[in-house]
């Protein structure tokens, strides 16, 4: 492969990048030549019918699965030929993740929940809650940060979720559908936050979204046509 140019703020790009699923007999080619870059402090909406491919590219683009063809570049790091240990330290110290479920654990606490994977990725327990308590605090969640999951509200479970998927500072925010699950009036208020997080973070995010309402409160969209990434104008 050729190198690949990528500027010094690209917190993900993709080159090249192939997918193709076997159907029985038929092969579905999910991605042809997807091509993509997002830069530190940018908010792309990642919109599409169902089908067309979105998860699969934001699990590429997490380091979750392996493309068939093509280049994903993490921090400016070429992910291509690396080995699972190493594209696990990126997913750790790169990454965080939001999907449409909270996937919090039940037995723990909204703020043992944030805590967990800071220690796992080596902070102590003291400075691990201070990023927690910190986090909590920023999405109006401080006087909840000790119930369990099963004691909040869908909002507040999913607000948990997005603290989780910051606490070890990542590069790059990837989230699923992340209001998918909620009504329409949490929906917009957990959106309101999570977009609000991110900037004060200073993060690179690629959301995935059906609404366009949501789509259009961040910087620019993309969609999925034929396999490939295209601009969507405003």
């Amino acid at each position: 492969m050729n190198k690949v140019n990528v500027r010094t703020d690209a917190a993900l790009h993709l080159d090249g990048v192939h997918r193709c699923f076997k159907q029985g007999r038929e092969t579905l080619d999910v991605l042809q030549g997807a091509n993509l870059e997002v830069r530190v402090g940018e908010i792309v909406a990642l919109v599409g019918p169902s089908g067309a491919g979105k998860s699969t590219l934001l699990h590429i683009a997490g380091l979750l699965e392996r493309p068939d063809a093509g280049e994903v570049m993490v921090g400016g790091e070429g992910t291509a030929k690396l080995s699972d240990d190493r594209r696990t330290e990126l997913r750790r110290s790169h990454l965080g993740f939001v999907y449409q479920y909270h996937h919090l654990l039940p037995e723990f606490s909204a703020i043992e929940n944030v805590i967990l994977p800071q220690m796992i990725a080596g902070k102590t327990r003291k400075a691990a809650a201070e990023r927690a308590m910190e986090l909590l605090t920023k999405m109006g969640l401080a006087k909840r940060a000790e119930h369990r999951p099963g004691q909040l509200s869908g909002g507040e479970q999913q607000r948990v979720a997005i603290c989780r998927a910051l606490a070890n500072k990542p590069r790059l925010l990837l989230a699923d559908e992340p209001t998918g699950n909620l009504d329409p009036h949490t929906s917009e208020g957990v959106f309101d936050e999570l977009l609000r997080l991110v900037r004060d973070q200073g993060l690179a995010a690629l959301i995935a979204t059906h609404n366009p309402d949501l789509a259009r409160r961040m910087d620019r969209t993309i969609t999925l046509q034929e396999g490939t990434l295209v601009e969507v104008a405003r």
